[in-house]
């Protein structure tokens, strides 16, 4: 106990900035949970949280008991003007995820926005990160990487999704991605992701990260879809995978990279893109581009 009475692990609200401070918390193992955080959940005036069962029971076990605020999907937008009315009172707030570090596919994107726009102060205490955590276990290029968030759940949304990042992949882009997925979606998703992007993609699954049935499971987008066409998936799941190989640029495949750049961008900027992922040089690509653009 301190001089005050409050337990070790409980902060006064000197240790909890001012402002709005986005906290991570533990994607599975308990341990994860830094001081800093527990100096903050138990310092600030109130936690605004996905789901207060969730957080309640984490706060509880560490003695502490701030007011907890509903922040979701269903309730952001009415939230926000509440928050900054708070937060120009001069409260203490946190805004911490149900596991994970807030807004990486989860709510909150909004809040913090307004709360730049309204000049109020915003920080973050950083921990525990799903995406993050599986890219280093993957054993695949950790840089650059695209995160992608969930693949959309039904199957023409899916395979649509999927064929952008292949033409931007096309258009140049060479980046290790990471997704997250549902464990009844995992090997139709996985399925999707072979069929789109080739079946001998490098992959890796990683699951229950940080828990004790952890498991990152390696091999080739078609393997794992295999394997998990008969093994049911079940925890929290990250899928990554791997760049795409270089491919040798032939004119046929120089006009679809261009076709698909100029798609999302200028045809200057198209050009200028694909002439860097390709080594061609960019006089020669633009002077395509012209032609394609006129319908040659």
């Amino acid at each position: 106990m301190t001089a005050s009475g409050d337990p070790p692990e409980r902060a006064s609200s000197r240790e909890a900035p001012a402002g709005l401070s986005l906290v991570a918390t533990p994607i599975g193992n308990l341990g994860d949970l830094s001081p800093r955080a527990l100096a903050v959940l138990g310092g600030v005036d109130a936690v605004l949280c996905e789901d207060t069962r969730v957080t309640g029971q984490m706060m509880a076990r560490h003695g502490m008991s701030a007011p907890l605020l509903p922040l979701h999907d269903h309730n952001e937008a009415e939230m926000v003007p509440r928050v900054l009315e708070r937060l120009r009172a001069g409260q203490r707030l946190a805004l911490a995820s149900d596991a994970g570090t807030p807004l990486v596919s989860d709510p909150g994107y909004r809040l913090v926005r307004a709360v730049i726009e309204a000049g109020l102060p915003v920080t973050a205490i950083p921990g525990p990160n799903a995406a993050v955590m599986a890219l280093t276990l993957s054993g695949l290029p950790p840089h650059p990487f695209l995160f992608l968030g969930f693949l959309p759940p039904k199957g023409g949304p899916r395979a649509a999704a999927i064929a952008r990042l292949r033409a931007a992949e096309r258009a140049g882009l060479a980046a290790t991605v990471v997704l997250h997925e549902a464990p009844h979606r995992l090997a139709e998703a996985l399925a999707a992701l072979a069929e789109g992007l080739g079946g001998d993609r490098p992959a890796a699954v990683a699951r229950e990260l940080t828990k004790r049935f952890e498991e990152v499971r390696r091999g080739s987008l078609a393997e794992l879809a295999t394997h998990y066409a008969g093994h049911e998936a079940r925890g929290e799941i990250c899928i990554v995978v791997g760049p795409a190989p270089e491919e040798a640029t032939g004119e046929a495949d120089l006009d679809a990279q261009l076709r698909a750049a100029m798609e999302g961008a200028s045809l200057r900027d198209a050009a200028a893109m694909v002439a860097a992922a390709t080594g061609l040089p960019r006089k020669q690509v633009y002077a395509r581009a012209l032609e394609l653009a006129k319908g040659g």
